[in-house]
């Protein structure tokens, strides 16, 4: 049932992901910028072969507050399986080197991994050559006509084609990635039978199981991003605190929400409703907060805490003029820098007194848990 809920859940985010996690065509920006892979070099070592076998997977459903989710239960399952994670390329219109965006060494303090670029200029040509490439897919039990189609369609082809991978063959399961299913994989899928798995998309659930969470620790932004954000910070804010609020208000998020009312989990909603089949259930305010809301709660949280600025992410409007206007006697202002690389709005609000998030949205959830690590406050439109 995950595996099924699973492909729910990826048929309507590529429905509905356009703009999600800002707009994909500010990160096309990074074509101008210089690649912080090439600022920021893991040291150097040998590459050996893990006799335990690899588990590399697509990062193919929705955009980045996505993959993320995925990223994250696909380092679980690796562990649980003790195969090295191959840490495959972020997905934009692109692929974009995991190190571009964080660094690996704080993941190899829990699990073994290394980086996909690695990974097949290494090791890939003596012992996952071409002719010896099997592409893994779940299929139902049910089904009697098995496709796979490793590589149909975008962003599966140009993924693979970025790495010169072709598959041979393939190879169809109908396990899930629970913990209940560990060793019915080990004793099936053996290392020395199928040292790489490929997967098609990740093997994980979305939206990120809750054993998972906790991993987010180990995903820590690279220098370059780090040094980006903490500069506009210091320069924007000059020691004052701020609060972060994240609005999505594009018109293919409004759609998406009218399907959200009334639902017990919606998307990233367990962030703020819980796991474990809340009372509350998910709402349109929640997923689409009208103005009125977004002033309500900014103000009230404001007042709290105090801050002299505000910080805006958002996929469309920021709503500066009608923010200002509301908070005029409490003299606050308003920014939005509307970055190059939404990585940077997310390791913005990473750092703000307090955030303000929409519990709906993978692209918050991953601030969410960020902060959580740190034990920084975090409030919800629709809910707080």
């Amino acid at each position: 049932m995950d595996v099924v809920f699973s492909m729910f859940f990826l048929l309507l985010i590529c429905t509905f992901s356009v703009g999600e996690n800002q707009s994909e065509a500010k990160a096309s920006g990074d074509a101008d910028r210089p690649s912080s892979s090439n600022l920021y070099k893991e040291p150097s070592e040998s590459f050996i072969w893990d006799a335990n076998g690899y588990i590399i997977f697509c990062p193919c459903m929705g955009r980045f507050g996505n993959q993320a989710d995925h990223y994250l239960g696909a380092l679980g399952f690796a562990k649980a399986l003790d195969r090295t994670l191959v840490l495959p390329p972020w997905r934009t219109y692109k692929n974009v080197p995991f190190n571009d965006w964080f660094k690996v060494e704080p993941v190899k303090e829990y699990h073994r991994v290394i980086l996909a670029e690695d990974f097949m200029q290494h090791l890939a040509p003596e012992h996952w050559p071409p002719g010896q490439r099997f592409g893994w897919c779940w299929q139902a039990p049910s089904v009697k006509d098995k496709k796979c189609g490793m590589k149909q369609g975008n962003p599966f082809g140009p993924f693979w084609d970025g790495l010169n991978v072709d598959f041979d063959d393939y190879v169809f399961y109908d396990l899930t990635y629970e913990e209940s299913y560990i060793d019915k994989w080990k004793s099936m899928y053996p290392p020395d039978k199928y040292p790489v798995m490929a997967f098609k998309g990740a093997p994980a659930r979305f939206p990120v199981a809750q054993r998972h969470v906790k991993l987010h620790k180990y995903f820590q932004w690279s220098e370059a991003i780090e040094k980006e954000a903490q500069d506009y910070i210091s320069k924007t804010f000059q020691g004052d605190s701020f609060i972060g609020i994240h609005l999505r208000n594009n018109v293919d998020w409004e759609r998406a929400c009218e399907h959200a009312d009334g639902l017990p989990t919606y998307m990233a909603s367990p962030q703020c409703l819980g796991y474990s089949g809340a009372d509350r259930k998910v709402t349109v305010k929640m997923c689409f907060p009208p103005k009125e809301e977004i002033l309500r709660l900014t103000k009230n949280i404001l007042i709290k805490t105090r801050a002299k600025h505000i910080y805006v992410a958002t996929d469309k409007n920021p709503m500066i003029k009608e923010i200002e206007d509301h908070l005029k006697p409490q003299k606050v202002k308003v920014h939005h820098l509307d970055p190059w690389l939404p990585q940077i709005d997310l390791a913005i609000l990473g750092q703000a007194d307090h955030t303000i998030l929409n519990c709906i949205s993978s692209f918050s959830a991953f601030v969410k848990r960020e902060r959580d690590i740190s034990d920084k406050p975090s409030s919800f439109w629709g809910f707080s």
